[in-house]
């Protein structure tokens, strides 16, 4: 997965207001409800949601197809924290041996390995090989066609 594009992230980014729906509930009132009435007075803001360290995030474009069976397709858009430190289970971003990969973090026999989410593709044993880790990854933005 060489070629990828890392952005860093802005260390205060601006608010974006979007519609967030409020999930109440309406138990012992009579009629119908106004569907405007979900969308009252809140809004999402992605950069609080997902951003949880702005100076410690960047984002990246997956290229490739090795982790497609984990849901991370090509041209994704990945939110990568680099002050998580990695556990087995965790999708990281590397640089192994001079190339930037994306793999999910496992321990196979008690031994440390970078793992695809593509059976094309053999897990890789981090030993005797140079591998620098980048961040974890937080979040997939995964846009459809539309």
């Amino acid at each position: 997965m060489s070629h990828d594009t890392i952005l860093s992230a802005h260390p205060a980014p601006p608010s974006l207001a979007l519609p967030y729906p409020l999930a109440l509930g309406r138990a012992g009132l009579a009629g119908f409800p106004s569907p405007a009435q979900d969308y009252e007075g809140r809004t999402l803001d992605l950069n609080e949601r997902l951003v949880k360290r702005p100076s410690a995030t960047f984002f990246m474009t997956v290229t490739g197809d090795s982790m497609m069976r984990l849901g991370i397709h090509e041209g994704d858009l990945l939110l990568v924290d680099r002050s998580i430190d990695p556990r087995p289970g965790h999708i990281l971003v590397a640089m192994v041996d001079g190339e930037i990969t994306v793999k999910r973090y496992e321990l196979l026999d008690n031994r440390p390995h970078l793992c695809s989410g593509n059976t094309r593709y053999a897990p890789i044993s981090l030993e005797n090989l140079d591998c620098q880790v980048w961040g974890v990854v937080r979040a997939v933005i995964h846009e459809y066609p539309v």
